[in-house]
């Protein structure tokens, strides 16, 4: 049988990219949250999806307003991931002077790349929902990428030549 504690284990053996996902809440206001379920779909058209918990605070605003920004961290911002994984969501932009993307979802500033997406459908999947994004707008520069794997974030990366 598999557990859920055994499940979050071997899962926690996939080193992923760590994100900001992030969208407009009724009032325009941003709404966000940290998520490393994500992955690219198809390049014609071009599609990516992300995977949001049907309890997370940004859950409806997302689906509500059509669109959502994702913003790929660096290594060294750590604290903005735990930010918008455990703070008041209230307390998340504070201070933070957001860029708009193309579809007009709030980018967050210095990050390594980013993907202004519209939503093109959203499927159950058991306690989350699967949602499509169309990218509409995309930007990247050099950097290394903020992992979380085994429950942790940014172990070590080696690089090719490196030693371990």
């Amino acid at each position: 049988m598999v557990t859920e504690e055994k499940f979050r284990h071997v899962m926690g053996h996939f080193a992923t990219g760590v994100t900001i996902l992030a969208s407009r809440g009724p009032g325009g206001e941003p709404v966000g949250l940290t998520v490393n379920a994500f992955t690219s779909v198809s390049l014609d058209p071009p599609l990516i999806l992300v995977c949001v918990h049907k309890e997370a605070e940004a859950h409806e605003s997302i689906l509500r307003s059509g669109h959502f920004g994702l913003s790929f961290l660096e290594r060294d911002q750590e604290q903005l991931a735990l930010t918008f994984a455990v703070a008041d969501p209230e307390e998340r932009f504070k201070g933070m002077e957001v860029e708009a993307g193309p579809a007009g979802s709030p980018i967050i500033p210095g990050v390594m790349a980013w993907l202004d997406c519209r939503v093109e459908g959203s499927y159950p999947g058991g306690d989350h929902t699967i949602i499509v994004g169309r990218v509409v707008g995309c930007e990247a520069k050099d950097g290394d990428p903020l992992l979380f794997f085994k429950g942790s974030l940014n172990f070590e990366v080696r690089r090719e030549g490196q030693q371990p």
